[in-house]
């Protein structure tokens, strides 16, 4: 490309840049004015609402700076307090029966479904009898053949008796006929004892539950030849069931002064994984362990529950509530109204001006799910902030509210109603 074509292109390109500048430097004088109004107003506008966002939030301002927030309060009660000591427990079957045959056989009927309840007494299975029945009735015929025996030897023994004051019988024959007599009475005492043997063996065949509880998953079936080692089934007791649990050993003394000096028995309340609902609670302490495990510093307790609607299975984790002693006239607020603090809890105490001071308290126990007990920092009926703490501070000038209840809508100020209409009026101006 030529020099003189370089110098063209320079030329042109500086014209068309100068075109554009000269276009947006020189606007019309009414859409500048519109802009600058805008742009003066807006900066007016927002200093004025950055003004009155910093008086809002200071605490002297004015219109509705002084506005008291609204908080819910409840106040402080006094009632009976249970005190408990919790800890994770573990379900344990009453009794634990694991049913083996004790004679040999094959297996003829199995009469129980897994899973079922099954009670004491039942024949829950049959072995096959008639070997046994066999040998039950050759030990009653044996009986019967030696009683027989021993009744001809008395009838010879009495008669010869009468002869022999006659000397018609020796006396050496004597003593062979009562020899003889005494000799069939002890076999059929062995014949006795022959039969009751026998007769316990066949009874060995029917399979009879132990206790009352839950058939199990069954490991033999029908047709099968088990022996005494034979694991048919096991059976679990259930009601009344057994939970153990552990505690700290420093809870040793406080469990066993309640334990022994207390005129009822200890209430154990067994709760789900979620402490959202109890599974039972009808428990009781029944025993203390005699030893701590020196390895977890801890030691074993075992409560009892009815179970009348089995919802506690054996292996099951359950959480435990031992209640150890009851406090008379604990004071109770809302676990919600408790602040932690750089000093330690707190609470929201509403004063009689309708502001709030920061109260600290000590908290010593859970009430239930909702509720925490204070040993000190309030009294009976002081009235605590529950919701609407995190806009707080000491001093603040509050709208106090019960549980449920909502603020009304805060109507609009005058100073609100005047920017509301200059607004408008400088749209319709501007428009």
């Amino acid at each position: 490309m030529s020099r003189f074509w370089k110098i063209a292109l320079i030329v042109i390109a500086v014209v068309v840049v100068g075109g554009v500048a000269f276009r947006l430097l020189h606007k019309p004088e009414a859409a500048g004015g519109y802009a600058h109004h805008r742009g003066s107003g807006g900066a007016k506008s927002g200093q004025g609402s950055g003004q009155a966002d910093q008086g809002q939030n200071q605490p002297g301002g004015n219109g509705q700076d002084n506005a008291p927030v609204p908080v819910t309060v409840e106040p402080t009660t006094k009632q009976n307090v249970p005190v408990y000591l919790t800890a994770l427990g573990t379900v344990t079957a009453l009794n634990n029966v694991t049913i083996n045959p004790q004679v040999a056989g094959q297996m003829w009927t199995i009469n129980f479904k897994e899973g079922q309840a099954v009670k004491k007494g039942d024949v829950i299975a049959q072995i096959d009898p008639r070997t046994f029945q066999a040998a039950y009735d050759q030990a009653e015929a044996k009986q019967k053949q030696d009683e027989a025996s021993l009744a001809t030897a008395i009838s010879t023994l009495d008669r010869n008796q009468k002869l022999v004051a006659n000397g018609y019988v020796a006396a050496l024959d004597m003593d062979t006929f009562r020899n003889n007599v005494a000799q069939l009475r002890a076999t059929v005492v062995a014949d006795q004892a022959s039969a009751r043997s026998a007769k316990v063996q066949l009874d060995f065949t029917k399979i009879i539950s132990p206790i009352n509880g839950v058939a199990g998953i069954r490991n033999v079936d029908p047709g099968n030849v088990v022996t005494t080692t034979t694991s048919i089934v096991t059976l679990t007791q259930i009601q009344p069931i057994y939970v153990i649990f552990s505690l700290p050993e420093q809870n040793l003394e406080t469990v066993r002064d309640a334990f022994q000096n207390g005129a009822t028995k200890l209430e154990v309340i067994a709760l789900d994984r979620t402490d959202a609902h109890p599974l039972d609670t009808t428990g009781f302490l029944q025993v203390i362990d005699n030893q701590i495990d020196t390895t977890t510093g801890t030691f074993k307790l075992r409560a009892q529950f009815d179970n009348p609607k089995s919802t506690l299975w054996q292996g099951q984790f359950v959480n435990v509530q031992l209640r150890v002693r009851t406090v008379a006239g604990g004071l109770v607020i809302p676990a919600q109204a408790v602040q932690r603090g750089p000093d330690g809890d707190f609470v929201y105490k509403l004063q009689s001006d309708q502001t709030v001071a920061m109260q600290p308290v000590s908290v010593t126990g859970e009430v239930g799910d909702s509720h925490v007990m204070i040993s000190t920092g309030l009294a009976e009926g002081d009235q605590v902030v529950t919701e609407g703490q995190f806009r707080l501070k000491p001093g603040s000038k509050v709208q106090a509210l019960k549980p449920g209840e909502v603020p009304a809508a805060p109507a609009a100020s005058d100073a609100d109603k005047k920017k509301w209409k200059q607004g408008g009026s400088r749209r319709g101006s501007g428009s």
